[in-house]
């Protein structure tokens, strides 16, 4: 018998890039009253993968990842991006964007990523908005591909998922018992 089965919810992430420490909280308030109560955030880090965003944001730059506590349908992800793209929108200057807002999701096997730039590796959703699978959690680690952005394949960032990826397994567990 051919059956269906539907994903178990999955953990919603933000990383942040910023360059200015108002900034960030500001969004970071707006992120709590959209997406419900923060259960994990990163302490900063110097953002210095790339200069992509300095011309926009200034200098120096800092990501910190978030994690939010109530889980979500795989689905909702079109929607998350597009809120997270307003409040970017919110606290920007004559366009010019002051923080950066990459929402994705942890389940148990991997974490994606959302946006709004088509390339090779990424799949079409819906609305403007293309997902990718960043990395894939193996026997008790995450794991990059070629196209993972060099941020990404860091043990600091990678370090960062196994704490959120672990929240998440309790939560999952929790609601299964």
């Amino acid at each position: 018998m051919l059956q269906r089965y539907l994903p178990l919810p999955v953990k919603l992430i933000c990383g942040l890039i910023y360059s200015d420490e108002t900034i960030y909280r500001a969004a970071k308030t707006a992120l709590e009253k959209k997406f419900g109560k923060i259960d994990f955030e990163s302490r900063p880090i110097d953002f210095d993968f790339t200069d992509y965003y300095e011309k926009e944001m200034g200098k120096p730059l800092f990501r910190r990842f978030i994690s939010f506590e109530r889980l979500r349908k795989a689905d909702e992800f079109v929607s998350v991006k597009l809120s997270c793209i307003k409040i970017e929108k919110k606290y920007s200057v004559r366009t010019k964007r002051t923080i950066n807002i990459d929402p994705g999701y942890i389940n148990e096997a991997k974490l994606v990523l959302t946006t709004t730039k088509d390339f090779s590796h990424r799949i079409y959703l819906r609305r403007g908005i293309f997902a990718e699978v960043t990395l894939i959690f193996n026997k008790g680690r995450f794991f990059d591909f070629s196209t993972t952005f060099p941020d990404y394949r860091t043990s600091r960032y990678k370090d960062i998922f196994v704490i959120i990826r672990r929240i998440y397994s309790g939560q999952v567990k929790k609601k299964q018992a």
